[in-house]
Order: structure tokens, then sequence, then C-alpha cells
């Protein structure tokens, strides 16, 4: 079969952020069926869906207000990740309703009686995330907490008269707490020792019962519920696997999660009033966005597979019998190309076992030019989804190998911390470990295994071809970490944080940084790179990559530099990832694939 080239794969859309109306008739989403995500809508979840929304950035989320048909929608400009947030009328109509788009703004849901919404901002300090709430008639905004710390309201009581709140510790710690609207006081629900985190949390239908995701005390994240009165704590599901998605049905008796497991879902429907559980049939891949019907009888999800890309589908809960709702993705001349992988392990340097995901050509014969790619995070997992230059590198002979690496999440707490601070290394040499299975067992080409990552695994990267050059033929850097001192210095405040207790700080680990860093070491490349980046990138600022892309230049090393001027640290725009893609598929035809 003749191979296709990277622009039809790119050209398969994805829907998400399904939502019903509250006559459960329409339903609402987001698709970038037109180029740029925006806002949809299917009648009576037949028929081909219309356009809701026409605006010239992209909608990250879009919400009803409760027991009406205007929603909150939010979008940022040129993806820097500064959302504002807009309330879309019935008729049409937008109205703006946070304007300062020099700062963040994180929905947080609308009050029972729908005149109220809440959000976080980081407008009074750029480090810090305080609590507002605004009334969606008057546009009256109150600031109702305020404290030095990255603060989320997580949604309303029944009652109206308090906000559940998350505090954000680091990326995988947090607290819930229950904060007092008219007097800004907290009581604190969830404090505790050592790492944990709570997600997900839904109030029981008398607002005295919370239920959660957790991993309190425990390596996976499970399901419990806690009594508020007392704070009695009890566990309903302690799965081997984490836990994630966790929704409630609108009367009160249902709550849908999903287990990862292993990278892939399993969605389960927990019965509250006989703790029963039922669970339906899906094809390899990764459900999220669970949200019931307003009548409790069907649950619709996005579903993204390997050979099935992100559409929205739906289970009634009655029959078990799911059906796929949107087609967004469809393509047949990518359809018939799609290949799933394999799961497999490999056992590194100091015998840690890692997983994989290890995707093999149609037909493949004889040894492979293989990719390499690390996902970012590194708090992160790569999952069993529809990846369009993955499925492209596939359909053009190459193997691909998706590994998660040590520091990766989905696999317990401990396994996550082990590539922290002075251990980051660990998990650059797992990736040597990586190659050494795949020359052994992948039927990998010795000389010509590439690797490629985005964001930290950007960073991974330039780590490998650094300090590990010999094993590599070529490498791809998207938006990556060149050095972490000028990361950190540089990064968005609210970021900096955050991301210390992952990397280390500049006072205490500066000299660590700097004998680890690949900006030191960019004399040691041998393999030629290729390099892309946002100039709006608000993580991983774009001279993160000037700068290396500047030293090699300056050696008169071979790299490849593609700079977007309208993207952040996400590539959103068709006309910009054919690009980007296009250039990545021409670079690696020349130096591992084709022409090589």
């Amino acid at each position: 079969m003749e191979a296709v080239g990277i622009e039809p794969y790119l050209h398969v859309r994805k829907a998400s952020n399904p939502i019903y109306d509250p006559t459960g008739k329409k339903l609402t989403f987001i698709t970038d069926y037109t180029g740029l995500p925006q806002v949809w809508e299917l009648q009576n979840e037949t028929g081909w869906p219309s356009q809701a929304s026409f605006t010239e950035e992209r909608i990250i989320f879009i919400k009803y207000i409760s027991g009406t048909n205007q929603r909150i929608f939010g979008m940022d400009e040129g993806v820097n990740e500064k959302q504002q947030l807009f309330l879309l009328k019935e008729n049409g109509d937008i109205v703006p309703l946070t304007n300062s788009p020099e700062h963040i703004h994180h929905y947080g849901g609308n009050s029972p009686d729908g005149k109220w919404i809440a959000w976080s901002s980081n407008r009074r300090h750029a480090t810090y995330f305080d609590i507002y709430i605004q009334n969606i008639e008057t546009l009256e905004i109150r600031q109702v907490f305020v404290d030095d710390g990255s603060y989320y309201p997580v949604k309303w009581s029944p009652n109206g008269e308090s906000l559940l709140i998350k505090k954000a510790n680091t990326n995988l710690d947090n607290d819930l707490g229950m904060l007092q609207v008219n007097t800004g006081e907290v009581m604190w629900l969830t404090t505790h020792e050592g790492e944990a985190s709570f997600d997900n949390p839904q109030f029981s239908g008398d607002g005295k019962q919370l239920y959660f995701l957790t991993n309190k005390d425990r390596e996976f994240t499970g399901l419990a519920s806690m009594v508020l009165a007392t704070k009695e704590f009890s566990w309903l599901d302690e799965s081997n696997w984490d836990l994630e998605e966790l929704t409630m049905s609108p009367d009160k008796k249902r709550l849908a999660y999903t287990i990862n497991e292993g990278g892939g879902s399993k969605g389960v429907i927990y019965h509250l009033e006989d703790n029963t559980k039922q669970s339906w049939d899906t094809p390899m891949g990764v459900i999220t966005e669970l949200t019931f019907s307003p009548d409790h009888s069907k649950l619709a999800y996005v579903f993204n597979g390997p050979t099935n890309p992100s559409d929205i589908w739906e289970v009634n809960l009655e029959s078990n019998q799911t059906r796929r709702l949107t087609y967004v993705s469809e393509s047949p001349v990518v359809q018939a190309q799609l290949i799933e992988p394999e799961l497999i392990k490999f056992n590194s340097f100091d015998g840690l076992e890692v997983p994989a995901f290890l995707y093999k050509p149609k037909n493949a014969e004889g040894k492979l030019p293989v990719v390499v790619f690390v996902h970012g995070g590194p708090e992160s997992q790569i999952r069993a989804v529809y990846n369009p230059f993955l499925q492209y590198f596939l359909n053009h002979g190459y193997a691909v190998c998706t590994p998660n690496v040590r520091g990766s999440t989905g696999y317990g707490k401990t396994y996550s911390h082990l590539d922290d601070v002075r251990k980051r290394m660990d998990s650059i040499k797992d990736l040597t470990s990586l190659v050494e299975w795949l020359k052994a067992e992948g039927n990998a080409d010795p000389n010509k295994i590439a690797i490629m990552g985005r964001s930290y695994g950007g960073f991974a990267v330039l780590a490998a071809i650094t300090h590990y050059p010999t094993i590599w033929s070529a490498a791809i850097d998207i938006v990556g970490i060149s050095s972490f001192r000028t990361f950190l210095e540089k990064t968005s405040p609210w970021r900096r944080k955050v991301r210390e207790a992952e990397y280390g700080s500049i006072e205490n680990d500066g000299e660590f940084f700097d004998e680890i860093d690949p900006i030191h070491h960019v004399d040691k490349i041998t393999c030629p790179l290729m390099v892309l980046h946002g100039a709006n990138d608000p993580r991983v600022p774009i001279e993160e990559t000037e700068q290396i892309v500047d030293e090699l230049k300056a050696r008169n090393h071979p790299v490849t530099y593609i700079r977007f001027e309208d993207e952040g640290h996400f590539f959103v725009k068709l006309k910009n990832n054919i690009t980007a893609y296009t250039g990545v598929a021409e670079f690696l035809d020349q130096y591992i694939g084709k022409k090589h």
C-alpha cells in the first residue's frame, strides 16, 4: 500500500468537552474541525453538528450555567495560557467577564441559583492565585479569599453558602477546604502528612458527604468518601492502578470514573445504593471527560485510542451499550493505516522495570529505523492514544517506542519520584537502557535511532544527546529546556514554585544544574538536531531553544529551527502543525529514513 503523506494525519480532527444541555436533547462540545478549537452543537444526538462559536482564538473549555441555556467558556490569546472567561448567551451574544488579559483565570463553577460564578486569578500577584466570585448579570466581582499560595475553586456547596477549594502544594500534592463565601473562613478537610492528592471531589445530595479520588497513605489513587462534619474517611475502591475522571450523576446515586491500567482506560459506574460496579467495553485507548445526561440514563465521554482518534461516545447505563456520537476524527485515508502498540517492559541500568509502548509498521521486516518519543511533565504518562506524527512514522517504515521512564505517573507514588532533583539523570539512563533493549529485542537498526520529545521531553532529548551522544542518529526537541538554571530564572512566576519541587532550586541545586544542563555540553553533540518552539510559550521560555540553537550554529553543527510567532507551549493551529510536522518528517527522512 502506498505511503500516506503527513497532512492527512494532521487533518484528523478531535472532539472534547462534551456537555448536555438542561433538556438532554442537545450535546455541546469543542472541536478543531475548522482548524481552531471552537464550540459545536449536536441536536438530538443525531445528524451533523453545527458550529456555535466563531472566535479568532481557541476555545479552551465550555460549561453550562446550571438550569439555563447560558454557557461559560474560556479563551486565551496566541496560546499564551492567560485564560479569560466569557459568557455565551442563548442568542449567541458573547459577554467578556474577566477583562484582565495579562492574568490567568481558572473557572470553578456556578452557584446553585445560577447567579454567581467562581474563579481564581493571579491578578494580585503573578505567583499567587486568589479566589473571586462574579455576578453574571451585573458583572460585579468580589474577592473572597486571599493568600500567598495557589488556590482554586472546585465547586459550590449544594446550599450555595460555601465553595469547595483546592490548595495546590505541588503538582502531586494538594488539600481541599470549605470556604465560607461571606466570611472568607476556611475549614480544611484533608490536612495530611507526606504527599497526597485529593481530586475530582463530588458532594452527596444532602451536601454532608464528599466523594473524591486520593492516594493518601497509599501508592495508587483510589475512591474515598468523607463525612464533612467529622472528617471521617472511608475507602470505596482501592485499586492497584490509579483511578481517574470521577463525576457524579444528577440524582446523586451513581459515580463514574476510570481506571488507568498501564496507560489504557477502563470505565466504571459505581452504584452508591448497593456498592456495586458496572463497566463497559472499549477498544484500546483512554476515556476522559465523563458527563452524565440530565436524566442520568446515559454517560457521554471522550474516547481516544491509537486506532480510534478522539471523538465523543455515549454509554446507555441500562443496556450497557455504547455508541459513537461525533465523527469529527473520521478519515478513511488514514483509518486503514492506523496501528496499535504492544505494551513492553525493559530492565533499566539498576534493574528497575520500565514500561513502554512499542509500535511497529505493518509487514515490518529486517532492522528498522526507530523513533524514541519522550513525554513531557515529567509527572505525566504517555497513553495509548492517537498521535498523528507517530502514526505517520509507522506508515513510512519507522518503528516508534514511547517509554514511561522513571518519574512518570500511573505506576505508583514511589515510581513518580525516582527522578526528582539529584536523581534527574537516572531517567535519562533509562533511555540508554531502552536503546539496548530495542537493538536486542526490537529489531532496531543501531545506526538509525532518533530521539524526539516535547517540553520536559525536549530536555530529555537534549540531555540524551549531550550525555550519551554516540547512540543517537538524529534528535528533535520541541519546546524543551536546555538549562534548568535559565528556565527557572525566566519561566512564569506562577510556574517556578511548582517546578522547583520536581527539579530543585537555583539556590540549593544550582551547581548540579550547571553539571547536567545540556547548554554546557553542546560540544558533545554529534547528531543533527531539529528544534521547534512557540514565541508565546509561558512555560518554557523560547530563550531555552534559542540559546542552544545559537551555540550549535556558532559551531557550524547541523541544526534546523522552526519558530512560531503565534503559538505558545502547545501548537494548536492546523497550519502551524502542518508546517511543524512536515519539517519533522523531512528531517527524519534525511537522517534515518529513505533519504539517508
